[in-house]
């Protein structure tokens, strides 16, 4: 691995020179283990700690497959899914491995007793598989975590709907939380050149999510004016929300649950903001009863910020906890997108203030390949920010899942991979020196 590193530190460093580097036997990675999958059995989701069951182990590098390539990863970040993946939640991953392993020859590499997980990376390219044209080896490049066949018609106006879509490093083995990973060529994308390699691999997943269900015309296609309601608005998937609403010309009402959080939405230019736990709003009674009285008053307090209007979009994450008052405060015609479930999967709303308001229900999960390029598109025009509030080294992952699965972060943390310290991978100076206080807005809380 010391070859690797040195050829992508040294300036001098050619694509020849990155397709001559010996591959490694095997390489570090950030893994849980099939035979840990009951460890947590009977313990409250809360309970379930990432630290006992995430491990860096020594794996063998995966053979290469055609229009894959394989990615030297200098740094990586945490994301949700990879908090799952540690606590069996929902379910084992281990499922998702054997059922793609079940597809071909060459998928059954995924079906192992490990799984190496992580959905982002920013790294080099240092191998291609055949079919490969658009990427060469020494490419310094980012991943987005969507991967398809697309071997069926289904998927050819929009990827996501391939019957073969998975997510790279949760549905698939072999994940950015590692020094080395196995992506499909069509999940690369150009590093932003102004970003570290940490800030760099902090957007992918939670960036491209945003945008695809925000701004895209396959989730709430926001236009300017609009309001836009965003649950978390602090988070690592509603800081980016905020960040496109504010760029595309809406109006953001931004939901956080304490002052610091409500800071961090003003230093990124948001001036409507809630803060839910110091306003007190409890919009469940008891376990299986919800409040419409606070749904009530979570619409008038909506209301002061807006000049009286309702809102137009619904930017939903938390699911059971939230979702409710999300029908309720939208207005007539308006659109609830939502695209994940952190509080709970089984969501209770009142279906009149649907169907006779004539709202919109939108799922939205993660991005295309189109999507998740212009969303990358906007970080390397310094349009869209990094949020990446703290980075931990590979040994630390455990941790850093820890901190994400307890809410104890702001927007996203960071692993360093083959990355020796922060701050290296830097190209441009110049534009970096231009957005330098946005990038650190998340370092500095």
């Amino acid at each position: 691995m010391k070859e690797i590193l040195d050829a992508i530190q040294s300036p001098d460093s050619t694509s020849a020179d990155f397709a001559a580097l010996p591959l490694p036997d095997s390489y570090r990675a950030i893994t849980v283990h099939k035979d840990e999958t009951e460890m947590f059995e009977g313990l409250e989701t809360r309970e379930k700690d990432p630290r006992k069951s995430i491990h860096l182990d020594d794996v063998p590098v995966p053979e290469l497959g055609p229009g894959e390539a394989l990615v030297a990863v200098m740094a990586s970040s945490v994301n949700y899914n990879s908090v799952w993946t540690s606590i069996f939640e929902p379910l084992s991953t281990f499922g998702f491995l054997e059922r793609y392993g079940r597809l071909s020859e060459l998928t059954k590499r995924h079906d192992l007793p490990y799984h190496i997980i992580g959905s982002d990376l920013a790294g080099v390219v240092l191998r291609t598989g055949p079919g490969v044209n658009a990427w060469n080896p020494g490419d310094e490049v980012v991943a987005h975590c969507l991967s398809v066949e697309l071997e069926s018609s289904d998927g050819h106006n929009d990827t996501m709907l391939d019957p073969e879509q998975r997510i790279w490093g949760f549905e698939t083995n072999f994940g950015g939380l590692a020094e080395i990973a196995l992506v499909k060529s069509n999940q690369l994308m150009p590093k932003p050149d102004h970003l570290s390699w940490e800030e760099a691999a902090a957007p992918g997943l939670v960036n491209s999510t945003a945008y695809r269900q925000l701004v895209s015309r396959n989730g709430a296609d926001m236009k300017q004016g609009d309001n836009v309601l965003i649950w978390g608005a602090s988070g690592g998937l509603g800081s980016y929300a905020t960040q496109f609403a504010l760029a595309g010309g809406a109006n953001p009402i931004c939901v956080v649950s304490s002052e610091q959080k409500a800071d961090i939405c003003r230093s990124m230019g948001a001036e409507a903001i809630i803060d839910r736990s110091a306003e007190g709003y409890k919009f469940w009674k008891d376990e299986r009863t919800q409040d419409p009285k606070e749904w009530k008053r979570f619409g008038k307090r909506i209301r002061e910020f807006t000049g009286g209007e309702d809102i137009d979009i619904v930017f939903e994450h938390p699911g059971r906890e939230t979702f409710g008052a999300s029908v309720y405060v939208t207005r007539k015609g308006g659109t609830i997108t939502t695209c994940a479930s952190t509080s709970g999967y089984m969501h209770e709303y009142d279906n009149r203030y649907l169907w006779m308001s004539l709202k919109r229900i939108i799922g939205s999960h993660f991005a295309n390949y189109r999507e998740a390029w212009e969303a990358n598109r906007l970080i390397a025009k310094g349009k869209i920010h990094p949020t990446l509030s703290k980075v931990y080294s590979l040994e630390e992952t455990g941790q850093a899942a820890y901190d994400v699965h307890r809410n104890l972060h702001q927007g996203k943390v960071g692993v360093l991979a083959l990355a020796p310290r922060e701050g290296l991978g830097v190209r441009d100076e110049e534009k970096r020196a231009q957005h330098i206080d946005a990038i650190n807005r998340f370092r500095n809380v």
